[in-house]
């Protein structure tokens, strides 16, 4: 990854297909916003936010070499929705926590500020999707209805993991953890047990969002996953950390076919 504005992840992508990682460099946030914040709905300037947003969709066009790109975006509910369109981008955001699309130009974004954020994409380079992943929506399922929207199967699904919350922030009380083993079959138990460890304060557990997300795409027969583990909480000078500091912003993770 660079150090400008957009991030290109370290992916092997299909030809015409594109993804990005925003940082918190540039822009006109002020403030616990600044600079590159692009959430609407975390009391920063409006006037500030739709200018950066605007911002990022020339960055995107300039990168991608593509003038008609439009960013679709979503309101996002920690829930297990998949919306899906064909060639047009819809206003208002519909509410779902993933966005699945065959369309060119049509680039599939999310926003985060510790919940992962996943990529996908068909081996063939026609389908593209993006789902917002925190614990909540991981457990219900969403990753699960994002590869189910794919014409493609399982196995031709590419996915690539964003900057989150690490297992080394990620501290949860013990209604997640069994959440989460109560979910999982009886011989998959041990593997769900194993992305939990004890912290240093009784009666908590230090969770891997990470460790979660493979297990269920592995689980789906994805097997081609790809990321990096990097800690938002670590490092809030490059991404926005609602566990860090509140109010934050919010960074955007995308993807889009040309």
């Amino acid at each position: 990854m660079g150090e400008g504005l957009l991030e290109r992840p370290d992916w092997d992508l299909p030809k015409g297909i594109h993804a990005f990682v925003t940082t918190r460099r540039g822009g006109n946030s002020k403030g616990p916003w600044a600079a590159f914040n692009l959430g609407l709905h975390v009391d920063d300037c409006k006037e500030d936010v739709l200018d950066n947003r605007e911002q990022l969709l020339q960055a995107l066009r300039r990168e991608a070499t593509c003038t008609e790109i439009r960013i679709q975006w979503l309101e996002q509910i920690h829930g297990s929705d998949v919306c899906r369109i064909a060639d047009k981008t819809l206003i208002p955001p519909p509410k779902a926590d993933a966005l699945h699309t065959s369309g060119k130009g049509i680039a599939c974004c999310i926003m985060t500020a510790d919940c992962l954020p996943v990529l996908f994409c068909s081996e063939d380079g026609l389908e593209i999707a993006v789902a917002h992943a925190g614990w909540r929506g991981l457990q219900a399922g969403v990753l699960e209805n994002t590869v189910a929207a794919f014409a493609a199967s399982p196995g031709q699904i590419r996915a690539w993991l964003g900057p989150a919350i690490g297992p080394c922030h990620f501290e949860v009380g013990p209604q997640v953890r069994e959440v989460f083993l109560s979910a999982a079959a009886n011989e998959g138990k041990a593997a769900v047990a194993a992305c939990f460890v004890p912290s240093q304060q009784k009666g908590k557990w230090m969770a891997d969002l990470y460790a979660l997300a493979r297990l269920r795409l592995r689980n789906m027969g994805v097997n081609h996953i790809e990321g990096s583990t990097n800690c938002t909480v670590c490092h809030p000078e490059i991404w926005y950390s609602h566990r860090y500091s509140q109010p934050t912003g919010r960074f955007a993770t995308l993807i889009v076919k040309v």
